[in-house]
């Protein structure tokens, strides 16, 4: 696999070794000794797999405490993914980084714990698989807003109008969240 580095430290792109003929194709989505063989020492205890039509729009949620580091993935359909930093500490505090998953490309996205997490479903029926290193705790879960200025998310709307849920609609400035340490 072929990891890339992104523009901040922690969040990473992962491309598995992918081999395919006219019958379809076959790659690892998840091997424990490959990825610690990559720098990746992780545990996963959950697993979680959403589908989304066209414009849904689901984060940026985490949870404190209780932090969730998550690997994401697509299978169908594409999605803009974002991480943001929400590490008080970090000197990438409220930075973002993004990239674009599909079933087409095979990317997947590490995200890790202190970081916000969301997507945008970019075609309909997309469907988004992601491995969790905490399982989920909804008295622990927040919300910060996807369009918060302070943040300045790109989000290719393409014409779009976000669908969000009563939960996501409800999401707080980054100066208002329960940021990390």
């Amino acid at each position: 696999m072929n990891i890339i580095e992104t523009a901040i430290p922690g969040p990473v792109i992962i491309e598995p070794r992918v081999f395919g003929d006219e019958r379809g194709f076959f790659y690892e989505s998840y091997n424990a000794g490959a990825f610690k063989a990559a720098g990746l020492d992780l545990n996963f205890v959950q697993d979680n797999h959403s589908k989304s039509a066209k414009g849904v729009l689901r984060g940026l949620h985490f949870q404190n405490p209780n932090p969730q580091g998550k690997l994401v993935r697509v299978t169908a359909g594409r999605v803009w993914d974002v991480a943001v930093d929400i590490r008080r500490s970090s000197p990438h505090f409220g930075k973002w980084v993004g990239v674009e998953l599909s079933a087409a490309n095979k990317r997947m996205f590490w995200v890790p714990e202190g970081f916000a997490h969301g997507f945008i479903a970019l075609e309909d029926g997309t469907e988004f698989l992601y491995k969790c290193t905490a399982t989920y705790d909804p008295s622990a879960e927040h919300s910060l807003m996807w369009n918060d200025p302070a943040v300045g998310i790109e989000w290719p709307l393409e014409g779009l109008e976000p669908q969000l849920s009563g939960k996501d609609a409800q999401g707080k400035a980054l100066s208002e969240i329960e940021a990390f340490a």
